[in-house]
Parts: structure tokens; sequence; C-alpha cells
């Protein structure tokens, strides 16, 4: 079996780094899509535990009042402390169904669909593989019209800095689409939400 090690470090997924995109929900039998906006930073990162945390601020939400932040906790994907299955929140199928969404994860299905990939070293691998979790609202009630029951798979690019995503709930609309790109908001003077989570 070949030694594994974290990912390497890398800018774009580090402390203080933000991120801003949409999410898209498509309400089948309603003919209706909606399209929100999103803004993401990353609060903590530890490559070596293979975990990340951070918050997610939903905009433009139709059933919401105001935008709607959640803290999120995440796990990278690194065959050390997290691998392509899910365990939890989700079965082998269902992972392997999302996993499959990302044309960068083709190479590694035989072997994740074999024994979870567990021999794949991803630390140079041109991309990241990650479940972020929202675990709890920090500006509104549980009541603001959005669910934070599932998770979301998701797919960060080394090369660019993108992230792309797919939020899994059963209860919710399926393959709900999330696509970020990095900023370098509050970098370089710029500002974003600032919320204390306690």
């Amino acid at each position: 079996m070949p030694s594994r090690t974290s990912p390497p470090s890398c800018t774009l997924l580090s402390v203080g780094q933000a991120f801003v995109g949409t999410q898209n929900v498509d309400h089948s039998g309603a003919m209706k899509e909606e399209r929100w906006t999103v803004h993401v930073r990353i609060q903590g990162c530890d490559l070596r535990h293979g975990t990340l945390c951070g918050s997610m601020e939903a905009l433009n939400v139709p059933a919401a009042e105001s935008s709607v932040v959640t803290f999120w906790e995440g796990e990278i994907i690194d065959n050390i402390n997290h691998t392509f299955f899910t365990e939890d929140w989700a079965n082998p199928d269902t992972d392997l169904k999302h996993w499959s969404r990302f044309p960068s994860f083709a190479p590694l299905r035989e072997a994740v669909n074999r024994d979870g990939g567990k021999g794949i070293d991803l630390a140079r691998h041109s991309h990241v593989y990650m479940r972020w979790k929202e675990k709890f609202f920090v500006n509104v009630g549980p009541d603001c019209g959005l669910t934070i029951a599932g998770f979301y798979y998701l797919c960060f690019s080394r090369v660019d800095g993108t992230i792309r995503g797919f939020y899994y709930d059963p209860n919710s609309s399926p393959y709900q689409q999330l696509e970020l790109r990095a900023t370098t908001e509050g970098r370089n003077g710029h500002s974003f939400g600032c919320y204390e989570f306690r």
C-alpha cells in the first residue's frame, strides 16, 4: 500500500479565505428554480486531521426575510482521517452517485467502488474532495424556511480555486448545486460580515 500524506497546504483553502457564488435549487414538479447568492468564509482548517469549518451566508432566499447565515463543519477526504464513504449521513450508493457527478472523480471511481478508495493517495491530486455539514443557524431561527438536515459533497480545484458541490438531503430537492469561486475579499481591505460563535 502506498504511503499517504495529508494534502499539501493551499492558500485558497486556508483560514480567512472567502468564496462567493450561487446555489441552484430546482423544485421538480413546481417548474421553478431558485438561485441564491452564497458567501462562504473558512474559519478553521486543519489538514493534518482532515477538518475545516466556516460560515455560509445565503442571500435572496424567498422564504427568508433576511440573509441566512449558518456555521458548518467539514471533512477533507484524505483517506487518512476521512474516506469517500460518508458512513454517518449517507450510504455507499448515495456517496458514489454524488461523487460521480464530479468529472475529476472518474479516474478514482473504480478504486472507491472496490474498497472506498483507501489505497488512493490524494495528497497530489488536482482536486480536494470534502463534505460540509451545517451545524446551526447563526442569525435566524430554524423556522427561516431553510433546512440544514443534509450536507454538501464538494470538489475544490487546486488549479483555479473553484468549488463545486451538491447538497444531499433525502427530504429536499435532489442535487442542489453549489458553485463558488475564491475571492480576495477580506485579504485586501474588503470586509465580510463578522459573526461570533458561542
